[in-house]
């Protein structure tokens, strides 16, 4: 069997650096020991310096010639504020800058959200010992190792085996005919039934204004508890198969949040209903979770005129920023059109999006598993799953709450968020250049 499960840290790998620690001494240990990993990519990201500024003082990052540099001070191109917290947790893989975009507390007054993404990167690479991404670093082979037809999609019928090949390659399935419609036809049925017991504030539900002036509940959590074809199909052997082609013995949800149905309007221009480009660890934990799978049930099918996903072939084993998609990324882009009873599969580290209906609306399900827990869960998983540190959770709500689930979905909010002077020249500049 082949294995996803990237996990390096435990909750008992959270140290809490102060920035000073960190900055002042473990970071230039760091960029030394681990330059040849981060080099190349940080060249062609482009990045330019960039300034931490928090309570304990201020750090600029710079690549200068063939080394990375840490100097005190705040004269960069870019400069973020972040209380010490924020720098530990950055650290520790708890946050990413996306958690301060989501929780409306990412404070730059120089350069931009792509300048921080770009340096998360190459932090990453720098603290974790992973290269980054460099256009040609990732490959498709099949297994006969000729190459892998990213468009291809399976049936029941398939091997196992291949499927289990494919996702680890590509970061994605598309399984035709997996479910019957006559289950997706009684959970079509199902959702228009329950809907009227949702409200918005109910905690249990996301909700979107469309062009057209209506309030729709777009997304329905806890759904099992209004659908007994739902409940069937979760303990189906169709559905448990899915769990099962991967190493590490994945686990599906069994409590809290297990299941989510979507409905996809037109002409949504409020509220949080086709996110844009992200994976679903962008909002941190990557190395303490990853990889999960979070599988869609297309209950009315989709295609680019109503709803589809798109992934990033590859992009799970590439360290990439967690959202957005540089025009300059190297990786392709792959269309998932699906008919009634299909179903999709991308692992949590696979970037993905949903594109807006156009012409016909959608209906999916959402739900997921994730790889059992390497230790006794800690203060860690607790804030990850409660929303403590990550306030964004209160909006984007995971779409499986338990953290054997798969990651949860991100709510980005449009046009970016960042504060600060993110519309000076430079940052307009870099922006054009990433083709953000």
């Amino acid at each position: 069997m082949v294995s996803l499960d990237f996990r390096t840290r435990t909750d008992a790998d959270i140290r809490g650096v102060s920035p000073g620690e960190f900055f002042g001494g473990e970071l230039p240990a760091l960029a030394a020991a681990h330059c040849d990993l981060a080099l190349p990519g940080a060249r062609e990201l482009g990045v330019e310096p960039f300034a931490f500024v928090t309570p304990s003082g201020a750090w600029t990052v710079a690549l200068a010639g063939d080394a990375f540099t840490v100097t005190p001070g705040d004269d960069a191109p870019a400069v973020a504020h972040c209380a010490d917290d924020d720098v530990s947790q950055l650290v520790d893989d708890l946050v990413t800058p996306m958690t301060f975009l989501t929780a409306g507390r990412l404070r730059m007054v120089r350069g931009d959200l792509g300048d921080f993404l770009d340096w998360w990167v190459v932090l990453r690479a720098l603290i974790d010992g992973r290269a980054v991404h460099t256009r040609g670093a990732v490959g498709f082979a099949a297994r006969d190792d000729g190459p892998l037809d990213l468009g291809r999609s399976f049936t029941p019928a398939d091997d196992d085996a291949e499927l289990a090949h494919f996702l680890a390659e590509a970061g994605y399935l598309h399984l035709r005919g997996w479910f019957p419609r006559e289950w997706m036809d009684e959970i079509a049925a199902d959702m228009d039934r329950a809907r009227p017991g949702y409200a918005r504030g109910d905690g249990r539900s996301w909700w979107a204004r469309t062009a057209a002036g209506e309030d729709r509940c777009v997304r329905m959590q806890y759904f099992d508890e209004h659908s007994a074809a739902v409940r069937e199909l979760l303990a189906s052997d169709a559905f448990a198969r899915i769990g099962g082609l991967l190493e590490g013995g994945y686990e599906a949800r069994t409590e809290g949040n297990r299941i989510e149905a979507l409905d996809k309007p037109i002409g949504v221009v409020e509220g949080i209903s086709d996110v844009p480009w992200h994976k679903d660890c962008s909002l941190g934990m990557h190395s303490y979770r990853c990889c999960g799978l979070t599988v869609g049930i297309s209950v009315t099918g989709a295609d680019a005129r109503s709803g589809q996903l798109r992934v990033v072939a590859g992009s799970h084993r590439a360290l990439v920023q967690p959202a957005f998609l540089r025009r300059d990324c190297d990786l392709p882009v792959v269309d998932l059109p699906t008919g009634t009873g299909d179903v999709t599969v991308h692992a949590s580290c696979t970037l993905h999006m949903a594109q807006p209906p156009v012409e016909r609306e959608r209906k999916v399900c959402y739900t997921g598993f994730g790889l059992p827990p390497r230790g006794e869960a800690g203060d860690a998983h607790r804030r990850a799953d409660d929303g403590s540190p990550r306030e964004a959770r209160g909006a984007a709500g995971p779409a499986g709450g338990s953290r054997r689930g798969a990651g949860p979905p991100v709510a980005i909010p449009a046009g970016g968020g960042q504060t600060g002077s993110a519309g000076n020249r430079h940052s307009r500049e870099k922006t054009r250049k990433r083709g953000r």
